[in-house]
């Protein structure tokens, strides 16, 4: 009787350490910017979701970046949420990715400095 008991525990604790490996998978976010501009004006996210943004060139004739920062006036660079970064600048028909973010709730923005393009809006619930 212990063996049984004993071999659901294990074979829960299993499927749960699946399910949680499963639920903590990052969503990816795909974006592409062209001359001056993202091609996505808003972005809608869910609050504790892992998400890896995948930034593509479409043409622009120099290398583009990425910044990921809460919305606020004035973004210095200690602003930026440094995991948003791409792993290297994106060169025209390159596409590059950051590391896994994860963001709280409320209102950010993302944006290339060497595009340069607007500031737009992420809204976290």
């Amino acid at each position: 009787m212990r063996n049984i008991k004993f071999f659901m525990l294990v074979m829960a604790l299993g499927l749960l350490t699946s399910t949680l490996a499963l639920a903590q998978k990052p969503k990816t976010v795909k974006l592409e910017q062209t001359t001056g501009e993202f091609t996505t004006e808003s972005l809608k996210l869910k609050a504790g979701t892992p998400y890896v943004f995948e930034v593509s060139n479409k043409d622009v004739d120099h290398a583009v970046g990425f910044v990921l920062a809460p919305k606020k006036d004035n973004i210095a660079m200690e602003d930026h949420i440094q995991a948003a970064y791409l792993s290297k600048t994106i060169e025209a028909g390159e596409v590059g990715k950051s590391q896994e973010v994860v963001l709280e709730a409320g209102e950010y923005v993302f944006f290339c400095p060497l595009n340069p393009t607007p500031q737009y809006t992420v809204v976290v619930k």
